[in-house]
């Protein structure tokens, strides 16, 4: 894998990494609040930028703490 490459994951793959149901992650996908692509009528993500996100996510969480 050449540098700056990252996993490609399905839905299935996603949500068990994610720990949670396929169902609420493809909602998710499909309203746009989760990084993903559909290709092929199938869902893609890039685990570079789920992990990304999920760090987007804690740091609102922390900053919003602070505030409190």
């Amino acid at each position: 894998m050449m540098e700056g490459d990252s996993p490609i994951m399905t839905l299935e793959e996603i949500a068990k990494y994610l720990k949670i149901g396929k169902s609420t992650l493809y909602k998710m996908a499909r309203e746009g609040k989760i990084p993903a692509v559909k290709i092929a009528n199938q869902w893609r993500f890039r685990k570079e930028d789920i992990d990304k996100w999920l760090q987007e996510i804690r740091n609102k969480e922390i900053i919003s703490n602070k505030e409190k």
